[in-house]
């Protein structure tokens, strides 16, 4: 039989890795697939720097355009990122009649909508495995493996590089600003970290993962983000005495008002499995309604990690190529005239609990005060941790867990608190999910 031809655009560490795995496990792979894949031809804007894969025997150009109108090729693997000329290229090959692989988690979600309508027209496949948690699984174990599930909820840690700056800074007693240049220096952070470190880069791939789950639309926009510069070593400290660590979590929740999406830091009791998820790993918590909960666990990037996720889509493709494409995985797991559009709710409607530290004078009724107004707004206590006075400075930490309520009577209890004159500093809020 014939092999299947594949064009890659795109020879940086994800490109290299997904060429090193389909050469180093061609004969395993074939064995899959049911055919032998053969690497056609690549694009990649500069061969004059060494790559980290061997190019012996592919076409190379520096002209994505050229992979993408070769007529031999039949799966474009698009590795560029970014959504600006990768959607351009990827639109272009839909329009062609090939298929599309790729890790772009921004193109798919904030442009996925438009691909996947397209490519239902043209009677072609996105495949988006990488774009989420790396070489983790999670799209596939989600739109298959849990499909008799009704998927009630999920929470992943699905950004290596603040997991990575919340580990030390618990472990080893650091401030955020040390590790965060520690994790530049060792390529875990970019030059300009804010994708990674304000939850933006996390919201993208909540955003597909949540469509999956829930069978809605791609809604990137209306997703809320959070960072986690503002998490300060006592923070970690106290969320520690009181038996939880910080997580910066992403989270979709299916609720009778509407889906939950959102990506912020969080306090999750110590002894949950995913709260020991540490260092630069993914995990990803799924809760289905006939399974319970269950965990998927791996490198969330990295140049073989990714590649992985990459290869499998490549594989899929080439086993259905066959298949009438009414019959194919729908690409957001259920059929797309079944998707319904849910509205998102705004984080103000949204229920949890709450980890409050606030920084007061050290005089009588400041606490009498505080609790005062949360009682009025609705706010029940879970605990209180009172800290000793800050460097003889007359200033005392006052931690306090909340139960669930709904957040926009926690935003009006902070305003309120925040003016008083004996309260010195803005209010520290962060979230808590049991995750039970």
């Amino acid at each position: 039989m014939q092999s299947v031809k594949i064009g890659i655009l795109g020879l940086g560490t994800v490109g290299s890795g997904t060429v090193n795995v389909l050469t180093r496990n061609a004969i395993e792979i074939s064995r899959r697939a049911g055919r032998e894949i053969e690497i056609f031809q690549a694009a990649d804007r500069d061969f004059d720097s060494p790559k980290g894969c061997k190019t012996d025997g592919i076409k190379l150009t520096t002209d994505a355009l050229e992979v993408v109108n070769n007529p031999d090729i039949q799966i474009v693997v698009e590795l560029i990122g970014g959504t600006g000329i990768a959607r351009e290229l990827v639109l272009k090959a839909i329009e062609s009649g090939k298929h599309v692989v790729t890790a772009n988690k921004a193109l798919i979600a904030m442009h996925g909508n438009e691909l996947f309508a397209k490519a239902q027209e043209k009677g072609v496949t996105i495949a988006f495995e990488a774009a989420v948690a790396g070489g983790i699984p999670i799209i596939k174990a989600m739109r298959e493996g849990l499909a008799g599930n009704k998927i009630e909820w999920l929470a992943g840690i699905i950004n290596g590089t603040g997991n990575f700056i919340l580990t030390e800074m618990r472990d080893k007693a650091r401030d955020f600003a040390d590790v965060l240049a520690e994790a530049q220096e060792l390529g875990y952070a970019e030059a300009d970290p804010e994708f990674d470190v304000e939850g933006i880069d996390a919201a993208h791939k909540l955003t597909i993962m949540a469509s999956i789950a829930f069978g809605i639309p791609l809604q990137f926009e209306k997703a809320y983000t959070e960072g986690i510069s503002k998490i300060a070593q006592e923070d970690v400290q106290c969320a520690a005495e009181l038996g939880y660590r910080i997580k910066h979590l992403g989270i979709a929740k299916e609720t009778e008002q509407g889906v939950e999406l959102r990506v912020h830091p969080t306090l999750i009791p110590h002894r949950r499995l995913i709260a020991n998820v540490d260092g630069v790993m993914n995990a990803v918590l799924v809760q289905g309604d006939a399974v319970g909960p269950t965990l998927y666990y791996g490198a969330g990037a990295g140049s073989d990690a990714t590649a992985s996720a990459v290869v499998a889509d490549i594989v899929d493709i080439v086993r259905a190529l066959t298949t009438d494409p009414e019959n194919r995985v729908p690409h957001l797991a259920f059929q797309p005239d079944a998707l319904v559009d849910t509205p998102i709710l705004p984080m103000s409607e949204v229920v949890t609990s709450y980890y409050l530290r606030i920084h007061t004078e050290d005089k009588p009724g400041v606490l009498a005060n505080i609790t005062g107004i949360l009682s009025e707004q609705g706010i029940s206590i879970e605990a209180i941790l009172q800290k000793q006075p800050e460097d003889h400075d007359g200033i005392v930490p006052i931690i306090i867990l909340t139960q669930e309520v709904v957040e926009k009577n926690m935003d009006a209890a902070i305003s309120q608190i925040e003016a008083l004159s004996t309260v010195k500093e803005s209010v520290m809020r962060i979230r808590m999910e049991s995750l039970g």
